[in-house]
């Protein structure tokens, strides 16, 4: 089963990732890659241009393989505001999405403490699509229980 969870930065992706996937699941998350692929002491989630392109085409071919193994291995991939045509492949693939996302202004406030100034305006970007008709939200996290 491949599991998608969506959800603006800061909303506890990844902790709903670590509360929910065993060890035996496959789990893609940005961060963490980035997090494995940079130097000793990296920051968590500041990462230089050269290093996110290269996980970024890390990502893409991680994605492309453990699609082939949904009907074995449960997938936790990460996408924060996947578009329409990523919404629509998920579906062909049967994914449920969950959308995690404690309100805006928990978010916000979660980023002003711990992440860059620039994630404010991917928070607003998140929160705006969610508005046009982006992602729905499938669960909503008050807080983080786990």
């Amino acid at each position: 089963m491949l599991y998608v969870v969506t959800g603006p930065p800061g909303a506890g992706k990844s902790s709903y990732i670590r509360a929910h996937a065993t060890a035996r699941d496959i789990v893609i998350d940005l961060d963490l890659m980035a997090l494995a692929m940079a130097g000793p002491g990296a920051d968590h989630h500041a990462h230089t241009p050269a290093l996110l392109r290269v996980v970024h085409r890390a990502r893409q071919a991680a994605i492309h393989e453990a699609e082939r193994h949904l009907d074995t291995t449960d997938v936790y991939l990460i996408h924060t505001m996947p578009q329409a045509k990523a919404r629509a492949h998920y579906r062909r693939l049967g994914a449920k999405v969950i959308t995690v996302d404690p309100g805006e202004h928990i978010v916000r406030q979660r980023v002003r403490d711990m992440r860059q100034p620039e994630m404010e305006a991917v928070v607003t970007r998140w929160y705006r699509d969610r508005r046009k008709g982006g992602s729905r939200p499938v669960t909503r996290q008050a807080s983080r229980p786990w």
